[in-house]
């Protein structure tokens, strides 16, 4: 067997597949290429003579899938999306991919941003970077602290939306570690996961009333989309920060901006945009209450380590005839 590796991969994942196949190893955040274009992706694909693919944003069609000689699918994601399921379960093709790889690395992205906001560090930054400050007597570094005097998170009230894998890493962290309040806002979790994190379950709408920290965490489906809206907006307080480190398609991203041009909320810390990748023309930029990261809440090291014994493992179980644990369609097994 040959493998195509393009997605960031680890050498404890090498070690694995090494024992049964050779590897070509093209990291795409080394050589900045995603295939995109079935036809570039099959291309490449024959020529290397890989039956083996491991994947993390290349995609994997219905072209792909019926013009290459396809035996293995592992794809880096907490959801294989890019490839087309159907079809390779039709094809009995295993897709194994990694569900909650970078659960932690994003849970610990967001209680910076929200440590960020509350402490105000990306405005002291550009301050101090901006060569527009001096401390020449003592009552310009009274204004300082004044004007920069922050709040702690042990005693704020925490509305997470979506207690998924990220989101309930965020609820420990913030009870156990800080001693925030959590409301839960999940419409479909077990009710023993609220009790596991001594949060509250309550709706949208008084979640969003009563927290001073509203963070998202929630898959986008048809009913969460645009479901942070004007109106969910104006429900928030005067003095609350908003954390978006899952995805754009929740937030009417007008909407925000706007209310936090207007301070109508105080602040924001955003890792996800309607526009990506983001680059310095990011409209959120301009404003000095919102901390902007571009999309980096899961690029860790130790998520990387994480995916690839994830992925190597449950292929080593799948040519051992053992059970894989992350293998997306199982009903291939049955073949």
């Amino acid at each position: 067997m040959k493998a195509l590796i393009t997605s960031p991969f680890h050498e404890s994942g090498f070690k694995i597949l090494k024992k049964y196949m050779n590897i070509v190893y093209e990291n795409w955040r080394e050589t900045g290429v995603l295939y995109r274009d079935p036809e570039e992706y099959i291309d490449k694909i024959n020529k290397e003579k890989t039956d083996v693919l491991i994947t993390e944003g290349d995609y994997i069609d219905e072209d792909v899938l019926n013009n290459c000689n396809i035996k293995i699918i592992g794809v880096c994601r907490g959801y294989p999306d890019n490839v087309d399921l159907k079809l390779a379960t039709k094809k009995g093709i295993p897709v194994f991919f990694t569900p909650d790889r970078n659960a932690d690395a994003v849970a610990d992205m967001t209680i910076a941003l929200i440590l960020s906001q509350l402490r105000h560090l990306t405005r002291i930054d550009r301050l101090l970077k901006s060569g527009n400050f001096y401390i020449d007597r003592g009552d310009d570094l009274a204004r300082l602290y004044r004007e920069f005097r922050g709040w702690e998170l042990g005693n704020k009230t925490v509305g997470i939306v979506g207690l998924g894998g990220v989101g309930y890493r965020v609820a420990k962290r913030l009870r156990f570690g800080f001693g925030s309040k959590i409301l839960v806002y999940d419409p479909y979790v077990d009710n023993q996961k609220i009790k596991d994190i001594e949060g509250k379950s309550v709706d949208l709408a008084n979640l969003l009333k009563e927290s001073d920290i509203v963070t998202l965490h929630a898959k986008v489906t048809d009913e969460t989309v645009d479901m942070i809206g004007e109106k969910e907006i104006n429900l928030m307080k005067p003095s609350a920060i908003f954390i978006n480190t899952a995805r754009a398609a929740l937030v009417d991203e007008d909407a925000l901006f706007n209310a936090l041009k207007k301070k109508r909320i105080t602040g924001a810390g955003l890792d996800v945009f309607g526009i990506e990748p983001v680059d310095s023309d990011n409209i959120f930029l301009e404003l000095d209450n919102v901390t902007v990261t571009p999309h980096a809440g899961g690029s860790t090291f130790d998520s990387e380590i994480l995916q690839s014994k994830m992925i190597a493992e449950d292929i080593e179980k799948y040519l051992n005839n053992d059970t894989p644990k992350y293998l997306n369609n199982p009903e291939i097994l049955k073949k």
